[in-house]
């Protein structure tokens, strides 16, 4: 019944987006018969070399390291270098710049860039078949599962692959390509701020980091984190039934699919009432442990990324509502479970906090999930990921989550280390390439009418000139990236293989 509920969730997701897009953009023809054979080359000819490219960027651990900077990090390091090993193999230049590798083919001041990243989410290897560093090609049959097969180092593989069709094709380009490979997307933008602020980027991009047909807009994104501390929190009296712990969550981008609590002195009947809550949710599984007098209860969702929250299960959410069948005193781990009842729920628009929930026709809803219960020194911290559309002003958005926020405080308890970031949504209008890219994924896939579209996600498009994002992921298919079980399909990086090469043919020609 979910999987029935999660597909048509997509569907509908697919589709008010294209309903409530942007008006339809000026069409362009149809891809010329030298950027089609080029890209009937490509996929012909490298159909192999682009899956085994793929295994040697994937075998790099790049998850960000807090000891170094990624100019530092020897596993980075390494990647660059396998990269660099690669573009040069198949006749491309390279450059590093540190924290960004540009990758070019051709001459010319005016260029065309192509913008991906090297980096990756962390990963709980325990929740692979394989190691996530190793390209799996067998569990699944025509999956291709790795951490980054999707976000972003398939993207870099199929970009390599096209470029270097191009290039055998001795094709004329008026324009130079460059592949821009930056290592911090997932963790620090600053650096490529930094580096723009002196490197001259191309005068148009295609970003491969995001879904089909043409992203153009994306919401902005920001965390709401508060502290339950150890200090205040109730005492309950001695064989009380309270809350004694509450965890869950791996990172800030990822919607959980782990949790867990322990519920103190919990009855027969407390457990049972707890149990038949959790029964009637869907997409949920428990186990329930009991430790003497004692209840453990363990969550499984699904994860997904958190921009996409409806195709995921948070189980940080869902276990707080199975806890829901009482009144918990307000110990630390009761004041967590309290907190995202009374103010998230399983919801994730913000409906229940205060007045912040808001929508825009093109950008569509603000998200409002917690992502990251992390166990502190001084309390429980509970991060919530926000991915706001355009329709408020920072301040305004600002001002309704404190007042939420003290609201609570004054009915239930004290919170510290309050902190609200929210960052501006972002949305390109009126971008030269648009109409050759949405004509060369119409042209195909057989999708017909495409219009851009806006994401919750947020990518290193924004940070360049006229860069819009095309591709990895299709239309109603659910992104893999930041997952558990992160994959790409071999159908789907080949057609990703024809798209691109197409597309930079029309666009450097």
């Amino acid at each position: 019944m979910y999987k029935k509920a999660l597909l048509a969730s997509l569907v509908l997701a697919w589709t008010t987006a294209v309903a409530s897009a942007a008006p339809a953009t000026a069409s362009a023809p149809a891809p010329s018969e030298t950027a089609v054979s080029a890209a009937k080359y490509a996929v012909q000819t490298y159909r192999n070399d682009v899956v085994d490219t793929l295994a040697k960027l994937v075998s790099f651990n790049t998850v960000a390291d807090a000891r170094y900077p990624s100019d530092k990090n020897p596993v980075h390091i390494a990647f660059k270098a396998a990269l660099k090993e690669e573009a040069e193999r198949l006749g491309l230049d390279v450059e590093d710049h540190g924290w960004t590798v540009i990758v070019g083919l051709g001459k010319g001041s005016e260029r065309v860039g192509i913008v991906t990243h090297g980096d990756v989410q962390p990963v709980d290897p325990a929740k692979w078949k394989k190691s996530p560093f190793v390209l799996d090609r067998t569990s699944e049959p025509g999956k291709l599962i790795a951490r980054g097969a999707e976000d972003d180092k398939g993207p870099i593989a199929t970009a390599l692959y096209a470029m270097k069709a191009i290039r055998d094709r001795q094709i004329p380009l008026s324009k130079r390509i460059e592949l821009y490979v930056y290592m911090g997307e997932e963790s620090d933008w600053g650096p490529l701020t930094e580096f723009l602020k002196t490197h001259v980027p191309p005068q148009m991009s295609i970003t491969l980091d995001a879904e089909y047909p043409v992203v153009t807009a994306e919401k902005g994104g920001g965390t709401v984190a508060v502290t339950i501390p150890k200090a205040g929190a109730a005492i309950p009296a001695a064989g009380e039934a309270q809350v004694a712990e509450f965890r869950g969550g791996s990172f800030n981008t990822q919607i959980p699919e782990d949790a867990e609590a322990l519920v103190a002195n919990a009855t027969p009947e407390i457990e049972q009432q707890i149990r038949a809550r959790a029964a009637a949710q869907e997409g949920m599984r428990y186990t329930f442990e009991r430790q003497g007098a004692n209840l453990k209860v363990i969550a499984k969702g699904v994860s997904a990324h958190s921009s996409k929250p409806q195709e995921g299960v948070n189980a940080v959410s869902m276990l707080a509502d199975a806890l829901a069948v009482r009144s918990w005193p307000n110990t630390v781990a009761g004041g967590v479970v309290n907190y995202l009842n009374d103010l998230v729920g399983t919801g994730y628009h913000g409906e229940k906090f205060g007045k912040i929930a808001y929508r825009d026709s093109f950008m569509g809803p603000m998200t409002f999930k917690p992502t990251v219960i992390r166990q502190l020194d001084e309390g429980i911290e509970v991060a919530i990921n926000v991915r706001r559309p355009r329709g408020k002003s920072t301040a305004q958005l600002t001002s309704e989550i404190e007042a939420a926020l003290a609201d609570w405080q004054a009915r239930r308890l004290p919170l510290a280390n309050i902190k609200v970031g929210v960052r501006e949504p972002w949305i390109l209008e009126n971008a030269p390439q648009v109409p050759t890219l949405l004509s060369t994924f119409s042209y195909f896939t057989g999708m017909k009418d495409a219009r851009p579209v806006a994401i919750g996600g947020g990518t290193n498009s924004r940070l360049f000139p006229n860069a819009v994002s095309f591709g990895p992921s299709m239309p109603g298919q659910k992104y893999t990236g930041h997952s558990e079980h992160e994959f790409i399909t071999t159908k789907q990086l080949l057609l990703n293989l024809q798209m691109y090469t197409a597309v930079l043919v029309e666009l450097a020609k």
